[in-house]
């Protein structure tokens, strides 16, 4: 574990010299994300504060790309809304989500040099939700309990910043009838990387 650690800091201070120069970089990276998911719109109504996570490969070539290329699968759970019930005949509602992602990101100059490096980040892209959605009904409603599988194509965009091993980004995600905010820290590892 040691080991790891100082390959990350080492890693980290090589970026921070070297690494956004043009055609300085080349490498294939892997983050791991986790964050609250906002439910916003219509979605509301239904569902209150989700949790999520997620996995990206992401891609570079600074002599051939001004950014990165990347894809990401992740994982997003929903309870139901305690208001929803009250006004409704369930007695108890939530969604499963498994969204794939693809887009580009872009590092802008650091606005932090000194005691560490810290970029602005854009990134976004086109999205394809998987959604499973759970009806349960009250006693004496008259309806059965069923469960609604549904995929959506959607779109997706965030802003935040970046320490490059280290990510904290906001996103609007919009799925029609499942549009949501989701916060994600992210730690990102280096694959295969020159510098």
């Amino acid at each position: 574990m040691k080991k790891f650690f100082l390959i990350l800091l080492l890693f980290s201070s090589i970026s921070y010299g070297q690494f956004f120069e043009p055609g300085q970089a080349k490498g294939l990276f892997l983050d791991i994300a986790i964050g609250p998911r906002f439910p916003i719109g219509k979605f509301s109504n239904t569902s209150i504060l989700g949790v999520g996570g997620d996995i990206t490969i992401s891609y570079t070539d600074n002599k051939k790309l001004p950014f990165f290329i990347y894809g990401r699968i992740g994982y997003q759970h929903y309870p139901g809304n305690q208001d929803f019930y009250k006004t409704t005949n369930y007695a108890s509602f939530s969604s499963n989500a498994v969204i794939l992602n693809a887009g580009a990101r872009y590092y802008f100059a650091p606005i932090i040099k000194d005691l560490v490096l810290l970029m602005p980040v854009m990134e976004g892209g086109v999205s394809f939700g998987y959604f499973e959605k759970s009806h349960i009904f009250k006693a004496g409603s008259g309806r059965e309990n069923f469960t609604e599988d549904v995929g959506k194509m959607g779109a997706h965009i965030g802003a935040g910043f970046s320490m490059f091993l280290l990510d904290v980004i906001v996103y609007y995600n919009f799925f029609q009838n499942n549009q949501y905010i989701s916060a994600d820290i992210k730690v990102r590892i280096p694959i295969y990387a020159i510098i």
